[in-house]
């Protein structure tokens, strides 16, 4: 089994108050880089799969202390360009009392806007070849696609055609890009090319003014996607298929800390289950976060799947990003 996500991965500082005291702290995250690292450590320790990362970073030493934190976490990096004279993007964020996050970024020239220049589409083309699913996000599409999506479109679709599934998670961030127009005529752009897409209805709310997950799934269906799994925070999740529309119950959250990478967990879980009960890696993964188990969803749609991602979540906004312990694979601890 060989699974991808392509992306952006930035260095990280978390800042309290003051601001600029003695309390900062640092280290790195992004959005497609959670949900691979929560997929390898979910899956059982004697599973043959390949999780790899596809990005571009500098020659520097941040750069280099990224891709050994990388393949200590068991990604594969073969993908991982470096290109001289460029550097990791980098944000400052601070923790509201809701354990919501607020971000100030410094990503313009950042190595990873160059993934796909001087010929680097055709390679990750061929070393993505033959993998059984690849995914990204709205935030690959701001950093990579917003001015030309050609190369992006070509890369999922020559992907596509080659029986490789194609995973979408919006994730709109208004801030990265241009206009909203932008936004949206490149999420039409890729909606045709998607196996599963899974959006958040607050994002897309403020998008395109939807009134409720039912429109957000039907416009992606409409699109083309195959398949729809629209997060709804602490509300009932939705399930949509061409046929058949199933609703997901979230289990209560008693303390937040911090929900930035429930999200990207909640995809994980989507990944590892599709296809009924044997899911992605041909069995159901059974995990272990506290005292919460996550086993076998059942038969097909009978059993929505993603009651399966709201436990997981729960544990993920309980802890700062990607502090949970390891499942099966790699090892203990937070990135912070």
């Amino acid at each position: 089994m060989k699974l991808a996500a392509i992306g952006e991965c930035m260095l990280e500082a978390v800042a309290g108050e003051p601001l600029f005291g003695n309390n900062m702290t640092f280290g790195f995250g992004g959005d497609t880089l959670n949900t691979a690292v929560y997929m390898y450590r979910a899956i059982p320790a004697s599973t043959d799969i390949t999780i790899s990362y596809v990005t571009a970073l500098g020659n520097d030493p941040c750069s280099d202390q990224l891709v050994d934190a990388w393949r200590n976490e068991g990604l594969d990096d073969h993908l991982v360009f470096r290109l001289a004279g460029r550097l990791p993007g980098f944000y400052l964020i601070h923790n509201d009392t809701r354990g919501e996050r607020q971000f100030l970024y410094w990503r313009q020239e950042a190595a990873a806007r160059s993934l796909l220049d001087d010929g680097r589409d055709q390679l990750i083309a061929k070393g993505l070849s033959g993998f059984d699913l690849v995914y990204l996000t709205g935030i690959t599409l701001a950093v990579l696609a917003q001015h030309n999506p050609d190369p992006v479109m070509s890369l999922l679709q020559q992907l596509a055609d080659g029986g490789t599934q194609i995973a979408f998670d919006p994730n709109h961030r208004d801030m990265l890009w241009d206009s909203a127009e932008i936004a949206k005529s490149v999420y039409r752009d890729i909606a045709p090319l998607l196996t599963f897409c899974l959006p958040t209805f607050d994002d897309e709310q403020r998008l395109f003014k939807d009134r409720d997950p039912t429109v957000t799934a039907t416009r992606w269906l409409d699109w083309g996607a195959a398949e729809v799994i629209v997060k709804n925070g602490s509300k009932t999740a939705l399930l949509a298929t061409p046929w058949e529309q199933i609703h997901s119950y979230p289990i209560p959250i008693e303390r937040v800390v911090d929900t930035t990478a429930a999200g990207d967990a909640f995809d994980l879980v989507e990944f590892l289950q599709d296809g009924g009960s044997d899911g992605l890696l041909g069995q159901p993964p059974v995990c272990w976060w506290g005292q919460t188990k996550i086993n076998e969803i059942g038969e097909g749609l009978e059993r929505f799947r993603s009651d399966l991602g709201h436990p997981v979540v729960g544990q993920i906004a309980r802890h700062h990003e990607l502090a949970l312990p390891v499942v099966g694979n790699s090892v203990a601890g937070s990135w912070e």
